[in-house]
Order: C-alpha cells, then sequence, then structure tokens
C-alpha cells in the first residue's frame, strides 16, 4: 500500500450545503469537499502501489483503490453534520478495467490500468478486420489503450471465466463502476456515457452497449454496467461510509469532468489540461464529428438523456520532458526552475526538440518515433534547451488544436487551460503566441474535481442552472497572444514541421 497520505483544510467561509468530490486518480485517490460557492474547503489524498509485472504491463490493486479512497473520503468529512452532505460526484482514470463476482463482491484479477499495452497484438489483429465498424461505432481507433480488449483477455486467463461471465456471475467496471459498487454494499452496478464511450463497446451515436462490438470481443452483454446520465442520481452510498446514505450524482471520466468543471459547455470551447502529458478536448455540442486528423470522437456527458460530445487529442510527453530534463540531462533541479532557465535567453537560438520520448501521439500516432534536440551549434546554451522544450510542449498542444478546428469547422475564441505545468507562466505566454488565441487560467486549479462536483450539485440542486456556476469561477490570469511575436511564432511553426518531417521520415 502506498504510505502516504495528506489533508487540507482551508480556511475561507463554508457555505453549505456541500458536495464530495470523488478523484480516483492513476497513482493515486482523492477526495475534495466542496461548498455552494464552489470553493475546496478540504482534500485528502492517498497514494495506492502502480505493478508491473512484466514489460508494458501496468496493474493496480482495486481493493487497494477502494480503501484508499474510502480513507480520503472519511479524512475530509471529519468534523462535517452529515446533514450538510448533498451528494457525491467520482471521476476516475478512464480505461482502467476491473472484473469481480457479484456474490462476493471480490476482484478475480488485478485492475488492468489504461496505460497497459498487453492486448497490442489483439487490437492488430481486430483492425485487420474490424477496423472500421469500431471506430464508426465508439469514435474510438482500435488500441490496447481503452477497456474492451483488456476485458476480453481477462476472460481468456482461467477456462471458467466466460462461462461465469455469460451466467451473470462476474461484473465488469471502469474504476467508476467499481467505486459506485463498494459505495453502495454492491446494489448498483452502473457507469455514465463518459466513461463507456472509453470501452470499445458503446456505441456513442445510440448511447447504448453494442451487440456486434461484444460479438466480436467475446464479451457478454450481462457482465457490462447500466449506462446513466453523468449528472444523476443513481445510487446512494451506504450510511456507515458518509454518515448518513448520500446521492450519488455526477459522474464522469477525468477529462470530461475537467472539461465541464472548466465550463466549456459551449460548442466550441477547449480545455488543455498540461500534466505528465497534455490531454486537450473540444465540446462538439450535440454533433459527433468524424475527425480527419484521427483525433478521437468521444461523449463528454450526458444529461437528461442528451448526449454531449467532443473531440480529443493527446500529447504523450509534455511535463515529462521537463522531468527528462532535470533527471537525465541534469540543467534544472526542479521542474519549477525551467521557467527561469528559458527566459535567461531571448529566444530559442534555432534550437527544436521533438518530444518524442514515448512515441508521438496525435495527429501522427507513431510509438515508433524517437526523440531529437534539432540545431544545436556551438553557440547553444542550457536556456536555448530549456525555451525549445517549452515551445514543444506548446507546439505539440498547438497541432491538436488546429486539427480540432478543422475537423469542427469552428474557430476557438481562447483556451482554458489546467493541469500542473499550466502554472508554467512562460509555457501559457508562449501557447497564447503560437496559437494566436488568448489562454485562460482560472483560479481555481482542481477543474477535475469541480467537474464532478458540479455535474453532482445539479441534479441534487445544490446549484440550479450551469449559469448559475458561471458566476463561481474566477480567472486568475489571461495570455493574449502579442503582436510583435507574430514574425518569431512564423519562424518557430516553420523550424517545427522541417523537423518534424525529419523524424517522420526517419
Amino acid at each position: 500500500m502506498g504510505d502516504r497520505s495528506t489533508v487540507c483544510t482551508f480556511t475561507h467561509m463554508k457555505h453549505p450545503p456541500y458536495v464530495l468530490a470523488l478523484d480516483a486518480g492513476t497513482s493515486s485517490s482523492r477526495v475534495l469537499l466542496f461548498d455552494a460557492n464552489g470553493q475546496a474547503l478540504a482534500t485528502a489524498q492517498r497514494e495506492f502501489t502502480q505493478y508491473f509485472p512484466r514489460e508494458g504491463w501496468v496493474e493496480h490493486d482495486p481493493e487497494e483503490i477502494w480503501n484508499t479512497q474510502l480513507e480520503a473520503l472519511k479524512a475530509v468529512i471529519t468534523g462535517v453534520n452529515p446533514n450538510e452532505l448533498a451528494a457525491v460526484g467520482i471521476t476516475n482514470q478512464r480505461e482502467t478495467t476491473v472484473v469481480w463476482e457479484r456474490s462476493t463482491g471480490k476482484p478475480v484479477h488485478p485492475a488492468i490500468v489504461w496505460q497497459d499495452k498487453r492486448t497490442a497484438p489483439d487490437c492488430a489483429e481486430l483492425a485487420s478486420h474490424h477496423s472500421q465498424v469500431f471506430r464508426q461505432r465508439t469514435g474510438l481507433l482500435l488500441d490496447p489503450y481503452f477497456s474492451g480488449t483488456k476485458l476480453a483477455w481477462i476472460l481468456r486467463q482461467q477456462p471458467d471465466y466466460l462461462a461465469r461471465a455469460q451466467r451473470g456471475e462476474l461484473l465488469f467496471g471502469t474504476i467508476d463502476t467499481w467505486l459506485i459498487w463498494k459505495l453502495t454494499g454492491g446494489a448498483v452496478h452502473a457507469t455514465d456515457a463518459s466513461n463507456a464511450s472509453r470501452t470499445l463497446m458503446f456505441d456513442i451515436h445510440r448511447s447504448e452497449w453494442d451487440p456486434e462490438l461484444l460479438g466480436i470481443l467475446g464479451i457478454p452483454e450481462v457482465m457490462l454496467p447500466e449506462v446513466c446520465d453523468s449528472s444523476a442520481v443513481i445510487g446512494h452510498t451506504l450510511a456507515e461510509f458518509t454518515g448518513r446514505s448520500i446521492p450519488i450524482a455526477g459522474v464522469a471520466g477525468d477529462q470530461q469532468a475537467a472539461l465541464f468543471g472548466q465550463l466549456c459547455i459551449e460548442p466550441g470551447a477547449v480545455k488543455n489540461t498540461y500534466g505528465t502529458g497534455c490531454f486537450c478536448m473540444m465540446n462538439t455540442g450535440a454533433e459527433a464529428h468524424v475527425s480527419t486528423h484521427r483525433l478521437l470522437t468521444t461523449v463528454a456527458w450526458r444529461r437528461s438523456g442528451t448526449t454531449t460530445f467532443a473531440l480529443e487529442g493527446g500529447v504523450f510527453v509534455a511535463g515529462a520532458l521537463i522531468q527528462w530534463i532535470r533527471d537525465q540531462l541534469g540543467l534544472i533541479q526542479s521542474a519549477a526552475e525551467i521557467e527561469e532557465l528559458a527566459l535567461s535567453v531571448p529566444n530559442n537560438g534555432g534550437v527544436t526538440i521533438i518530444p518524442a520520448l514515448a512515441g508521438l501521439g496525435a495527429p501522427y500516432w507513431r510509438p515508433d518515433a524517437t526523440g531529437a534536440i534539432m540545431g544545436i551549434t556551438r553557440g547553444t546554451q542550457a536556456g536555448h534547451i530549456a525555451r525549445a522544450a517549452l515551445e514543444a510542449i506548446a507546439l505539440s498542444s498547438a497541432e491538436l488544436i488546429e486539427a480540432m478546428q478543422v475537423d469542427s469547422q469552428t474557430k476557438i475564441p481562447l483556451l482554458k487551460v489546467d493541469g500542473g505545468a499550466s502554472r508554467n507562466n512562460l509555457l501559457m505566454q508562449l501557447q497564447a503566441d503560437l496559437l494566436d488565441t488568448p489562454v485562460v487560467r482560472p483560479m481555481q486549479t482542481e477543474t477535475t474535481a469541480m467537474g464532478a462536483a458540479f455535474l453532482a450539485g445539479l441534479a441534487t440542486g445544490v446549484w440550479s442552472s450551469t449559469g448559475e456556476l458561471q458566476h463561481l469561477l474566477r480567472d486568475d490570469r489571461v495570455f493574449h497572444p502579442r503582436s510583435p511575436e507574430l514574425s518569431d511564432r512564423a519562424q518557430i511553426w516553420q523550424q517545427w514541421d522541417q523537423n518534424m518531417k525529419r523524424i517522420l521520415h526517419s
């Protein structure tokens, strides 16, 4: 079990009722308590173990996830009047796959994490025959990232698993479903449309599990959860966990929750999360746009039976590039130092970094690509490399956003940002310059948890409308494109395009 636990209580005024947000991440379980003003009053975090049984395999212990989530939950509500708890919202690492026994609630296999690559051969085989039907129905590419092939793999691990699943004895869920099952004492087996849309088994157009895709994968529908709205009461917690039984009323995958937490609720609104990688998502409204740039078409959320769609693209390496410069090159001692180092020079000095430390994601999808630092001369300084690294993060994200604008035929008016690296002012200014679009950073950076809280609070009357939520958000800073930088921007883009072509053709 992870051995780090943190609890932080904030001191501003408290305005009940309160909404709990369970943020089930990839490396830790977190819980935040929000008041009716959208303020985070308290947060608790508990890390859990990462298992790497083989090269390319990543697993979690579902029971440890539940236990750490429960510990964080109890820490946050200590001293809180249970009668002032209005609802629970859940947001989660997506695609991670759990299978457990209906009768005992015990997992039959470790959770297979979204990062796991063990089903790559299965995906290649399926793609040779079925790529179009999966793409058309689910909006996804056949990739081990998603849940469907993970579930099929687990069902092959014991001779009786498939038969037991067909009899309804084994249940499947992503982490949201697992937590709902545990919180309700096994009374509710459910997910929401945003998480269902990441499984390779869900027809996003008909908003239901797809029998043909299930047949191709060899998965019995009886083991799948009910698909509910993202903002609706889908069950109630046991009183032993929360002091009294309270409604579970908001569920969304982490990136969709961040989109809602940023209130990107109109078509064309875009948010970008700067973490280890970057996840960029555009609200496309009622239309499921088919990408010509191999972006993913996904469900953003479903409210009152109406689905809102999104385009999504991921940059594999963003904050990880800064970590690499710190840990492997030793140019900085902490990630925060890269901004000062990059500001020590006026420009990149002709240096371009292609950050393919883990291949290239959208729009290239080249897992075989390797990274490069190009344009080095005798005059190259550490600051040039630092600046080129920040430009690489901004350029990779800008490519995705440009692709989204083409696919959706929409020019975005601004970009909303969150995530740890969004605190880097130079990176955000470079992003605004390279996109020629204002970049807006919020005061409240806990946008993923806030999105889950907003969805739950809307379903239980804590907030009456999304219009009311608009008054709760405050901007920390707006980064406007700098007109004098336009010529520099063109030069940076030209260098990037030329060097990217070299990598792709090498």
